[in-house]
Parts: structure tokens; sequence; C-alpha cells
């Protein structure tokens, strides 16, 4: 038997899809991030408080608004939230600090720091961290241990770059500038959980240390420092990944997860997409309007169901997930929303209009 597991597990935060923001759970790093903070109460304490980033699309209520809930939760438990956004979001978590009085916070056990990163239009970035031990107050700039590049394009920003994935952005148009994202799963290295019982051994955390290191080359000396528990108590044993090698069958690619709402259906759009997202696993991707709604959406700046499933075509998504439907369609047109994305998301050998 493999372990064959995805490293990232990714969710809409509304199942019913009515509402914008996905969630996805790190799996063995008991952390998740947020794509946008609107109704983020529907999910369960225990799953907001393993929030390590959150990225927000853009500062509409419906995509913002849940801040102050993730806010209320993390006061006095949650060490560190790291925030991203597009132009002015540094100065709009400020605004939402200084709303509220903290006479008292830098009292709390567990101090709380919030980074707050802005992308800008030019691709220029702005930091800025509030503490609570300082009542909030701003301070410039942030620890440098998250990496940041540009993906090189001028329309590809990378955020956040760790180990096991990397968090990409580009700004599209929904008569202001929106953040679209991409979380690329790196590559995974698939073991086998027999193997780890013939060698007297169970399966614990340092598996991700041996995955770590056969993903990076790491030479056969290299010391993997294993600990565990089973019904006997507890183990630690000191290996090296050539002792281990045995236990790994194969490396498989990561997937590509994708998070697009609130834009226009643009020329300039649909390419800042293409290069964003070419070859997605997974596209979450907003379908206001049915098609026959389309002067509705124009002038809502939204995507019909057709266009982003010409969308997810242009940009080969695999599979589609549409969602932020319209409350007009509740209860009775949900089901011809996601038939008409599925229609157009079908390869066809004539290229997607644009108009």
């Amino acid at each position: 038997m493999c372990n064959v597991r995805t490293t990232l597990d990714a969710r809409m935060v509304d199942p019913d899809a009515f509402e914008p923001g996905l969630v996805v759970d790190v799996r063995d790093e008991k952390r998740a991030l947020l794509f946008d903070l609107g109704e983020v109460e529907r999910l369960a304490p225990r799953v907001l408080l393993r929030v390590s980033h959150a990225f927000v699309s853009h500062t509409h209520m419906d995509h913002f608004a849940g801040f102050d809930h993730l806010l209320a939760l993390g006061l006095g438990r949650m060490k560190r939230l790291v925030l991203w956004g597009g132009p002015g979001f540094v100065e709009q978590v400020e605004h939402k600090l200084r709303a509220y009085t903290w006479n008292v916070v830098h009292r709390y056990e567990v101090p709380m720091a919030i980074e707050a990163h802005a992308l800008g239009d030019d691709g220029t970035r702005r930091s800025a961290t509030f503490d609570s031990t300082l009542r909030f107050a701003r301070s410039e700039g942030v620890p440098a241990d998250d990496a940041r590049a540009d993906g090189g394009d001028g329309v590809v920003a990378v955020l956040l770059d760790e180990p096991l994935f990397r968090v990409s952005a580009c700004i599209v148009d929904h008569e202001m500038p929106v953040l679209a994202f991409v979380i690329d799963e790196k590559a995974q290295v698939r073991v086998a959980s027999d193997r780890i019982a013939a060698m007297g051994l169970a399966t614990g955390a340092w598996l991700r240390t041996l995955k770590r290191a056969v993903l990076a080359g790491a030479p056969d000396d290299t010391a993997i420092e294993l600990a565990w528990r089973d019904r006997a108590g507890e183990h630690a044993e000191r290996r090296s990944v050539g002792e281990l090698r045995a236990l790994v069958l194969d490396t498989i690619p990561g997937r590509r997860i994708g998070y697009v709402t609130d834009l226009r259906f643009t020329p300039d759009n649909v390419e800042r997409l293409a290069l964003l997202l070419d070859g997605v696993d997974v596209l979450h991707i907003e379908s206001v309007f049915l098609d026959r709604d389309r002067d509705q959406a124009l002038r809502k700046n939204h995507l019909t169901a057709r266009q982003a499933g010409e969308i997810a075509r242009r940009v080969r998504a695999k599979k589609v997930v549409p969602f932020h439907f319209s409350p007009r369609y509740r209860d009775r047109d949900e089901a011809t929303l996601r038939d008409e994305v599925a229609a157009w998301h079908t390869p066809c050998p004539t290229a997607c209009s644009h108009s």
C-alpha cells in the first residue's frame, strides 16, 4: 500500500457556492490558507485558528468583512497572521484596526502580529506589521522570512514560496484592481507504508523530513531523526537518507489550484489569467450570472457562466468549480449555472470569443 495523499486539501467556504471564499488545508502541518475573508464564520473555530495566511482578492464587503470575525477569534490565541491584498491594502488593514479601541490588548498572554502586504498595479509591494503588544500601531516592513519575487513575465507575482507550495497572483480588472490566485503544490514523494512496517518503523513527522530531503537531493549520508509512538511506547532513532531511500517509490507532480473571482470578461483579463493559470488542475471561478443575463453581468463587472467556461477552456483547466452565484438563482437555477460552465469549458476546435 502506498501513501498518495496530496499536500493541499481545498474546498469552498460556502458549499452552496453563492458566497466567495476558499479554504486550503495544508496537511501534516496543521495549518490552513484562506482566499478571501467573507463569511468565514461558516468555518469552525478550529479551522480558522489554523490559518497562517489569508489572501484577499479585493476589499468589497463580501470578500473582506470576515476579517473582523477572524481577528476577534484570534486575539489571545493566534500568534501571527499574514495578509495579502491589492493596491492600498495595507492602509485598509490599518483603518480596520484603528476603528477599535485597544486599551488592554497589549496585556494578552499570547501576543498577535498581523503582517499586511499589498501588491501594486506596477508590481511594487508595500508591507507593514501591526503588533498587539504595541496596541496594533503600524510599523513599516515585516520580517523577511517569506520568499517573494515576481514571476518574470511582468504579470504574475509570487507572494509566498515554501517547500510544499507556492502562491502566485496577478491583477485583473473589476472596475478596480482585483487579485486572482494560483496555488502550486510542489512535487511530492510517494512512500510505501508496507516497507515502513517491514523496517520496524512507524509513520510520523520524520516522513515529511525524509520527503523534503529526497526532493532537495540530499546526500545519502544525511541524517534523519526518527521519532514515533505506538502501543509499545515512544521510539527514537537516527537513520541516513541512504538507509531510508528504499521507502521511496517515486515522486509525483503537484497540483495547480486556481481561485478567480470578480472580474470583467475582457481580452486583457483573459490573457492575464492564461499566464497565471495555464494547465491548472482545479479552477475555482466565479459564475455569477447565466448568459441570458449577460447585460446584468456587464453592468456589474462580473462573469456569466458561459464566460467562466470559456476562460476555463482558454487556461486549459482540467476541472472547474463554479461559485459566487447571484442570489437570483437560488433554489432554481444553480444546476443550470453549473451546466452552462461545463458546456463552454468542453474543448472545441474553434478559439474562444472574448467579445
